[in-house]
């Protein structure tokens, strides 16, 4: 017989192998077979990794005394500070004689005589005649009149003729739409006079005399099956119960404290949990650092600094303003106080606007307030008719009638017998372990009725 799979024989859909990774090669007992890749890359030995070249960060602290040299005085050279000459301007010194007015334009340009230009336009000349003015103008004398003939008119002529009596002449309209006889149309619709019959209704309708009757099949009454309640008692076996059946062991012992009441004879005494399992214990004072005694230095102290040493003050005349002096004009009159803007733009007499207000449209009550408003002047009072309710009375129906308590799932149901999944057991019954396969699934093979009964 073919064997089957573990996962074959669960009936519940819940079993399944556990699979694991896929393998190449069977289970042939070695721990590390040898693979293709091991085969073309065998395996190199001991190499030390190669050592680094690169210098050790040790710093190396010097031993000596320092000096009192730094680089800026070690490379900076005081040399010797020369005044910067200082450009003195010459003594102006007007020129003697005549001042020469000449420019360049005037030496460059020479002046020469100019003519009046003659005019290009000729000469009016007034020819004054003594005959008789001709008053022909040149766009009569220049363009002659054609003589052309009239034509003739394709126009049938109509001699008119005035009507005799009051608009008495026929209009378009009249002379091309004839008027023709209206006739009605001839209508559909049936009339709607009501025709009484003399004699009496039969009862007898289109229905009734198309309609033809057919004899009916016989209807097949299927017999109601007789309830016959189950031997077997009910099982109340969930699959949870079935399947999640609860490991023995002991039960859980309750951690929580025994509980001890606190009579109110017993007098408090003072201590708690705190302060039993944190003691207080006895801290040294800090230590006060000692700060070393100043000494002065011993002799006098130098103010020399580079800056007094190496820049020399030297002395510098004032520089003198290059600005030309202004001569003021003392005038011995009082100051007027006016100018232009004043005297144009006078200073205005403004004052403060008042707030505007609205006039009032609606004139206040004169007379005295009754106490009567527009609500209840205009009010009428209605009476009120209740509104029947329409909801049902909550008195429950009562019957004398004992109750039946058969129901239909009481009728109908029948109990089935419960299978247990023969995956759910270690080894299944009926079943012997057969083998594993390189994918992890579990074969079993069948037990045949003779190897069973042996």
């Amino acid at each position: 017989m073919r064997p089957l799979c573990l996962c074959q024989i669960c009936t519940c859909g819940r079993h399944r192998c556990p699979c694991g990774i896929t393998r190449v090669y069977e289970h042939s007992g070695i721990s590390c077979p040898t693979t293709e890749y091991l085969e073309k890359y065998p395996k190199y030995g001991d190499v030390l990794p190669p050592q680094s070249l690169k210098p050790k960060q040790e710093f190396q602290a010097y031993r000596g005394r320092m000096e009192g040299v730094t680089t800026f005085k070690s490379d900076y050279r005081p040399y010797e500070v020369v005044k910067p000459p200082r450009h003195i301007p010459e003594e102006y010194k007007p020129k003697q004689g005549d001042i020469d007015l000449d420019t360049t334009y005037k030496r460059d340009f020479n002046p020469y005589k100019v003519q009046p230009v003659v005019k290009v336009r000729p000469v009016e000349r007034q020819q004054v005649k003594r005959g008789k003015l001709d008053t022909v103008p040149t766009y009569k004398d220049a363009y002659r009149a054609w003589d052309i003939q009239k034509c003739e008119l394709c126009k049938p002529e109509q001699a008119y003729h005035p009507p005799d009596v009051k608009f008495g002449n026929s209009t378009t309209f009249q002379d091309d739409y004839v008027p023709r006889e209206i006739k009605p149309r001839q209508s559909f619709k049936p009339c709607s006079v009501l025709k009484c019959s003399a004699g009496p209704f039969n009862g007898d309708t289109s229905h009734r005399r198309d309609y033809v009757p057919h004899q009916l099949e016989v209807k097949f009454a299927r017999p109601k099956e007789v309830y016959k309640p189950t031997d077997q008692p009910f099982e109340d076996l969930t699959t949870h119960r079935n399947d999640f059946q609860g490991l023995s062991g002991e039960t859980a012992k309750i951690c929580r404290p025994s509980y001890t009441r606190v009579t109110q004879s017993t007098q408090f005494k003072g201590s708690t949990e705190f302060r039993d399992s944190f003691q207080p214990w006895e801290l040294p004072p800090p230590q006060v650092k000692k700060v070393a005694e100043y000494v002065p230095p011993s002799g006098s102290m130098q103010l020399n600094s580079t800056s007094h040493l190496d820049y020399v003050p030297y002395q510098t005349s004032r520089v003198v303003a290059i600005r030309p002096v202004s001569h003021r004009r003392k005038s011995s009159f009082p100051f007027q106080g006016k100018s232009t803007m004043k005297e144009d733009f006078p200073a205005w007499e403004s004052c403060r606007q008042g707030p505007i207000k609205q006039q009032q449209q609606i004139p206040n009550p004169s007379g005295k307030f009754d106490g009567l408003s527009i609500f209840r002047s205009h009010f009428v009072p209605h009476e009120l008719i209740p509104t029947e309710s329409c909801k049902p009375s909550n008195a429950a129906p009562k019957s004398s009638v004992p109750l039946d308590d058969v129901t239909m799932y009481s009728i109908h149901y029948t109990p089935k017998n419960q299978e247990i999944c023969p995956a759910s057991y270690p080894s299944p019954p009926g079943y012997i372990f057969e083998n594993t396969n390189s994918q992890g699934h579990k074969f079993f093979r069948k037990i045949s009725p003779a190897v069973e009964a042996l």
